[in-house]
């Protein structure tokens, strides 16, 4: 028997075949994509989900094909009714699986400072956060697990040094 040759461009419908079989074989990754957000005096928001234990940056899981832009900025209205406008990149952080999850590639934008209106006017808009808080650097170490902690302060030693951290499960590697 001899062996299949692989389809060319030169044939649409074939070529394109045999890349989605390829495709369908790669593996998928979660994307999670959050936010540093500052209000006038240097605090950093935080917020409390309702799903999980413990405070979190805002944000939240990006949804298929979605990039991670496109998905904080979407989560922020959901969530907090508020729209910003991101600054950059502050983290990529490789998530090695955990319990029942996979691998997950976690982003970190930032989102500047709000205004003291903005700040003071900040509630949950559905019933996924429970509360919203800002809060200084050294209780937002306190307030958030170990993960986001790690994750949150590569986020802020980035925002000092004006470069974004690649991070492996918080720790940085390059």
């Amino acid at each position: 028997m001899r062996p299949t040759k692989t389809p060319t461009p030169a044939d649409p419908d074939a070529w394109n075949a045999y890349l989605a079989e390829g495709n369908a074989k790669q593996a998928r990754k979660r994307v999670a994509a959050d936010v540093l957000l500052r209000d006038p005096a240097g605090r950093v928001l935080l917020v409390n989900p309702t799903y999980k234990p413990g405070w979190d940056l805002p944000g939240g899981m990006a949804e298929a094909n979605e990039p991670p832009e496109d998905a904080v900025r979407r989560e922020l209205i959901e969530e907090l009714d508020l729209g910003v406008v991101l600054r950059g990149l502050l983290v990529v952080d490789w998530v090695a699986p955990h319990g029942p999850w996979d691998d997950q590639i976690a982003f970190v934008f930032d989102g500047g400072m709000l205004d003291q209106d903005q700040a003071d006017r900040l509630r949950p808009r559905d019933d996924e956060l429970s509360e919203v808080a800002f809060v200084t650097p050294d209780e937002a170490g306190v307030l958030l697990r170990d993960r986001m902690r790690r994750r949150f302060e590569g986020a802020v030693r980035a925002l000092e040094m004006g470069r974004p951290l690649y991070l492996r499960d918080g720790v940085p590697v390059m």
